[in-house]
């Protein structure tokens, strides 16, 4: 039966939502707070020539999203033009740097360079990797997440010792390597799922094979043609976007959402998908029909926020790789301050993005844009003080590795976006950047349910629910939920 969908939000779970549910007939309309569609991945072009992406930079998993544009009909090319990067990026050590090649036999000789016979080992970690990736993000990520009977199958019970649920990230990774270098490597990708290598189960090497294995990509003209492209596909299947909307309140008459709030006028819908905020969504209700509590919110492990500067360089700096990991310090520490101390790092890692190197269409003639990324934890102060403190410090470590000088002198934009600002924009629960961490105690059914247990007709999609932070599961999140919604009597 076709039905009046109300999405909130527009981020890559939103759009993909507002994609799935109007090609199945319903009346779609998604309700933007911004200006704009993309939530988290927004974009913004300066008065000076500078075009800044807001968000995700790592195209990783490209055979993931472009399963979404086929189940359309079409492919990325039809939107975009997508280049793979060599190297994928650099990586800074305290006393040397390596660059991950784009070629898979390259990668293997360089791991072999580090260590004797990790050409090898690296070979049976991707194989089992590729294994993880395949069953991973095919029988495991696409279920909705009710009950564990949904995981009762012949091809997961095959495969349940070889996607080592039970084994933590780190400890994996030292069956195959001992170069602290390589382990490093190793463990980078899943810095993405918001917590430590050793809180992270095994089955996530899926992420090494998604990146180093499938390669590092971007779209010409930033990543934001990807939401720009999923918005015209779910246009295309009538969905229709409202900007600059902001949802009030959900009103409920007996477990069934009566009439949503939007700008202040009520407004009938048969279902709602919230891809906002979840932690916001439920204080959108009245109290006795949200899923959780406060101290339950408390209790989970958010992944980190983080400390954004988006930078205008007036000069080219011919060292700096389109992505650049800075791992000089201890990883342990800075993740220790991160979910132990709650503080902001002595010593910290961080990581730029540099896509003027691919794209001369986001920076003027002869400048450089950069965007550093510092992880912090989630709920701390950041005053501007703290902010261009740290600015300075990253600028200081980018000189050291390219030898570039004086960079905070020819600064030609900037702007710092950190903790209170994903507060303010997005409703993060304590500002979080990233979503829950995908902790073995917050991975599938243990995640917050995508249904609302006491209303009917009230959904929920994004990083907080499943599958979990990150581009692709995002919008695998949308697709979900719209399938659920779509099931609804």
């Amino acid at each position: 039966m076709k039905k009046k969908i109300a999405i909130i939000g527009s981020g890559f779970s939103g759009l993909s939502a507002a994609a799935y549910a109007a090609k199945e007939g319903h009346e779609v309309h998604v309700f933007e707070q911004h200006d704009k569609p993309g939530g988290r991945a927004r974009q913004f072009t300066t008065n000076n020539g500078y075009v800044f992406d807001m968000g995700p930079s790592w195209y990783w998993m490209p055979d993931i999203i472009e399963n979404f544009f086929n189940d359309f009909g079409f492919t990325t090319s039809d939107f975009y033009k997508l280049v793979s990067l060599n190297p994928q990026f650099d990586m800074i050590f305290a006393n040397d740097a390596i660059s991950i090649p784009e070629s898979y036999q390259e990668l293997k000789n360089l791991a072999e360079n580090l260590e004797s016979g990790a050409g090898k080992q690296l070979d049976k970690f991707m194989q089992a990797a590729k294994y993880k990736y395949q069953v991973g993000m095919t029988d495991f990520v696409n279920k909705p997440c009710h009950s564990f009977l949904e995981f009762v199958s012949p091809t997961i019970a095959k495969s349940a010792l070889k996607l080592d649920l039970l084994t933590n990230f780190r400890t994996y990774v030292a069956k195959y390597f001992t170069n602290e270098k390589l382990r490093s490597l190793m463990e980078f990708p899943v810095i993405f799922l918001g917590a430590s290598p050793a809180k992270i189960p095994a089955m996530y090497s899926l992420m090494n094979y998604g990146g180093y294995a499938l390669g590092t990509h971007y779209p010409m003209g930033g990543f934001y043609q990807l939401v720009l492209a999923m918005k015209e596909v779910a246009e295309a299947q009538g969905s229709v976007f409202h900007f600059n909307k902001k949802i009030d309140k959900i009103n409920i008459d007996q477990n069934y959402i009566s009439s949503v709030i939007i700008n202040g006028k009520s407004e009938h819908f048969d279902a709602v998908i919230a891809s906002s905020d979840y932690h916001h969504t439920e204080t959108l209700l009245p109290q006795q029909y949200r899923n959780y509590s406060e101290h339950y919110w408390r209790k989970k492990t958010f992944a980190p926020s983080c400390l954004i500067y988006y930078l205008g360089i007036k000069e080219k700096i011919p060292a700096l790789k389109h992505h650049t990991l800075f791992f000089e310090n201890d990883l342990d520490q800075h993740i220790n301050c991160i979910y132990t101390d709650k503080s902001w790092p002595k010593d910290p890692l961080f990581y730029v993005c540099c896509p003027s190197k691919t794209d001369a269409s986001v920076a003027p003639e002869n400048c450089e844009n950069l965007f550093l990324l510092l992880p912090i934890a989630t709920g701390i102060n950041d005053d501007e003080s703290t902010r261009e403190f740290y600015l300075k410090h990253m600028l200081s470590r980018i000189e050291k590795h390219t030898g570039a000088q004086n960079l905070y002198a020819k600064l030609d934009y900037k702007k710092s976006y950190c903790v209170s600002d994903f507060k303010n924009d997005y409703n993060a629960y304590g500002g979080n950047a990233y979503g829950l961490a995908n902790t073995l105690n917050q991975t599938a059914i243990l995640k917050p349910k995508i249904r609302n247990k006491k209303v009917t007709n009230l959904f929920y999609a994004g990083q907080l629910t499943v599958p979990g932070p990150g581009v692709p599961p995002a919008i695998i999140s949308g697709k979900i939920v719209a399938k659920e919604v779509n099931n609804l009597k």
